[in-house]
């Protein structure tokens, strides 16, 4: 389980689904629905990212990426990329990011384990640099503890990690220790590259 998932996965363990939509919200939003009162959810989020291209490795296929905001960071590239060869220093680089968490509870008794699915798609060669990836991942949490209290439960996910929510319009004297939740969290990344003028 992916720490990019997870984190967001578990600020809404405890939010319930009261619709569903296919399509992302708009860039820089999320969305989040759920029914008052009942175990389960979704987020959906998406975010755009723009940044220059100031240092290019090709042997390596690294490049070093200035964003808007002033940060510099260094990506490494696969081999797979077949127009890297293409990107200039100059170039900006668009990167669009979007990621839908569903939670629900599980009634199915859906075998342990983490199941993955991924899709990659790329420009042809020659073609201008972009790409598309996409992967979906569904893992499941058990409710190891409920405190009444506080108004919290702790979810251990099958990697051993917990985390502990906090849900005001649950009732949780309703959970019981074991009961089961499914998250499948699909990321994507759109990314292409503006040659400079």
């Amino acid at each position: 389980m992916t720490a990019l998932a997870l984190l967001p996965a578990a600020l809404f363990t405890l939010t319930s689904c009261s619709s569903t939509s296919n399509s992302p919200p708009p860039v820089g939003s999320g969305v989040l629905t759920y029914k008052k009162g009942v175990p389960g959810g979704m987020i959906f989020q998406t975010v755009k990212v723009t940044a220059t291209v100031t240092e290019i490795d090709q042997v390596k296929h690294k490049a070093t990426l200035l964003c808007t905001d002033g940060k510099r960071f260094t990506v490494k590239v696969g081999r797979q990329a077949v127009n890297f060869d293409q990107v200039r220093v100059g170039d900006e680089v668009t990167a669009t990011l979007t990621q839908k968490i569903v939670v629900t509870r599980d009634n199915q008794e859906t075998p342990p384990g983490e199941v993955s699915a991924a899709l990659v798609a790329q420009a042809p060669q020659g073609g201008q640099p972009g790409a598309l990836v996409a992967e979906t991942t569904q893992m499941t949490a058990s409710i190891v503890s409920i405190d009444l209290d506080k108004r919290t439960a702790t979810l251990q996910f099958e990697d051993g990690s917990t985390r502990s929510f906090a849900r005001p319009d649950v009732d949780l004297s309703r959970l019981k220790l074991g009961d089961k939740y499914v998250f499948r969290v699909t990321e994507s990344v759109a990314i292409w590259v503006e040659k400079t003028q």
